[in-house]
């Protein structure tokens, strides 16, 4: 059974008439008369009933007129959800991120400004640890995943969003504290408080110093930013965080900056590979587009607030 089977029987029960019909749907009255055959065959019994001067409705055919009606509207119903959702009228955006989030993605004034320009678009925000997030991306429960990621699978694809640099953190009385550019080789001495396995920025600093040749001894691991700060101010350890992170918690540590090469922490936004080089949800897709347009327009404010400031000095 056809779409276009229901939609011409419906007009002939309508109309209760072969012509009117046929010009109704604008088609030949024969190939309306084959459709009707079809449908009754399909169906195993006639729905109308012929003359040459009116047509009738079985008690059959009154009886799936109200059902091919019925299914018209349903189909009628999921056109026009299909259309709101891919003119972005209505859907939803599943995100993801890793706890302590850098500060240097407004990730809540992005999705703000974003339901305001998308109002009938729901978003869902939900916080894990990075083996969860790509688990979550790979069986579709999530549509974009905000996260470090030093190698993406091949199955995941992930833009970098930024990039900061990390800065070595100490108690304010430390020795390290407040000299000079520190290398990775001179911290190998200095017990270490970290994110546990697979949170913040564990992965990237133990890359980095697997790649300067350093064994490093780390005492504490913790799962948030503050309790790491909080053990790292009261003298228990060291630290390596996103400059940005550190400079806003002093004085209550201290932030001293690492020797090139730089550790750079790059935050990635991350969706499940599919078919296609965007993802298929529709919402996701136009939240990847503002993204975009927001780093465009900090990068232009960057960029006049620097030839500000060098024509002033000039």
């Amino acid at each position: 059974m056809e779409l276009r089977h229901l939609q011409h029987f419906i007009a002939v029960a309508e109309e209760l008439s072969f012509t009117r019909a046929a010009e109704r749907i604008h088609i030949v009255q024969s190939a309306l008369s084959t459709s009707i055959r079809s449908l009754e065959l399909e169906l195993k019994t006639p729905l109308l009933v012929r003359s040459t001067r009116q047509v009738q409705l079985t008690p059959a055919g009154r009886a799936f007129l109200e059902r091919a009606r019925e299914a018209m509207r349903v189909i009628q119903g999921g056109r026009e959800t299909v259309a709101e959702i891919a003119g972005l009228r209505r859907g939803s955006v599943s995100m993801g991120t890793v706890h302590s989030l850098p500060a240097f993605l407004e990730l809540p004034s992005l999705i703000a400004n974003y339901h305001f320009a998308n109002p009938g678009i729901t978003v869902r925000m939900q916080q894990g640890d990075l083996p969860g997030l790509l688990a979550a991306l790979r069986d579709g429960s999530m549509d974009l995943a905000f996260l470090p990621l030093l190698d993406p699978p091949d199955d995941i694809v992930a833009r970098v969003v930024a990039c900061e640099d990390l800065v070595v953190i100490t108690a304010p009385g430390h020795v390290l504290a407040a000299g000079r550019a520190l290398h990775l080789e001179e911290l190998r001495q200095y017990s270490f408080v970290d994110f546990d396995l697979g949170w913040g920025t564990r992965a990237l600093v133990d890359d980095a110093f697997s790649q300067a040749g350093v064994v490093r001894q780390t005492d504490f691991d913790v799962t948030d930013v503050e309790t790491l700060i909080d053990l790292v101010s009261m003298g228990l350890g060291i630290a390596l965080l996103p400059e940005t992170i550190a400079a806003s918690r002093e004085p209550k540590i201290a932030v001293t900056a690492l020797a090139e090469p730089a550790v750079c922490w790059e935050l990635m936004v991350a969706y499940k590979r599919g078919d296609g080089i965007a993802p298929v949800n529709n919402a996701a897709n136009a939240f990847l587009d503002f993204l975009t347009f927001f780093k465009e327009i900090e990068e232009s404010e960057r960029e006049a607030e620097l030839l500000r400031l060098t024509s002033k000095i000039a």
